[in-house]
């Protein structure tokens, strides 16, 4: 419950011996996580807590251990999936405010706001921690191709967020590589591409046809 209406959660749950790399407000980084929630909020959220807000989410919600949490005002329902042999991606969007990360002007120092394209991704293979941090690298370059072609004239959003899932490495130290011309990196970027881009359609209007 938030400003006197219920508002819907996502829960993925897929316990223990599971390492996550986000940068999500609530367990960003990378570490052992057991839950993933990605939790809409009213437009023009304006709580100062929102760690506090996700653990009370994560809580109500029967999750304990550690998670990570997202938020966004974009509604959650319409959330999109896709998969690419063995790599899913599932992605929440609203792009009414975006832009190119290199624009001018100075950037600030502000409480977090709900992210807007939340990215959540999960890997069926062990990934390095080099190789975790080349996997969001990916997934961001694949949300970048889907809005470039979508004619969004944008790279993202200011609060966009993405969690990358994979499994906890059992003695050996993982797969090395996870870029887009990598073996589960082009997976990953197929998977991500694919469901931002079903995601971000349908909040953009299709150019106008030209008449002779």
């Amino acid at each position: 419950m938030e400003q006197g209406r219920e508002w819907p959660l996502l829960v993925w749950a897929p316990g223990p011996g599971v390492r996550m790399v986000s940068s999500a407000v609530l367990g960003g980084g990378i570490g052992e996580r057991r839950w993933v929630v990605n939790a809409q909020v009213p437009p023009g959220y304006a709580r100062l807590d929102p760690v506090a807000h996700l653990r009370e989410l994560a809580s109500g919600a029967g999750l304990d251990g550690a998670g990570v949490g997202l938020m966004t005002a974009a509604s959650v329902a319409d959330r999109r999936h896709a998969a690419d042999g063995g790599a899913e991606a599932l992605v929440t969007a609203g792009i009414g405010v975006r832009g190119w990360a290199a624009a001018p002007g100075a950037g600030g120092v502000a409480v977090p706001r709900p992210g807007t394209i939340n990215i959540i991704v999960s890997l069926p293979v062990p990934l390095t921690d080099a190789a975790l941090v080349n996997a969001v690298a990916t997934a961001t370059e694949a949300k970048v191709q889907a809005l470039v072609e979508l004619g969004a004239d944008a790279s993202g959003t200011p609060t966009d967020a993405v969690c990358v899932a994979a499994p906890t490495p059992d003695g050996g130290a993982g797969e090395p590589f996870a870029g887009p011309r990598s073996l589960w990196g082009a997976r990953l970027a197929r998977a991500v591409h694919a469901a931002t881009r079903a995601a971000c359609a349908e909040h953009l209007a299709p150019p106008p046809v030209a008449h002779r």
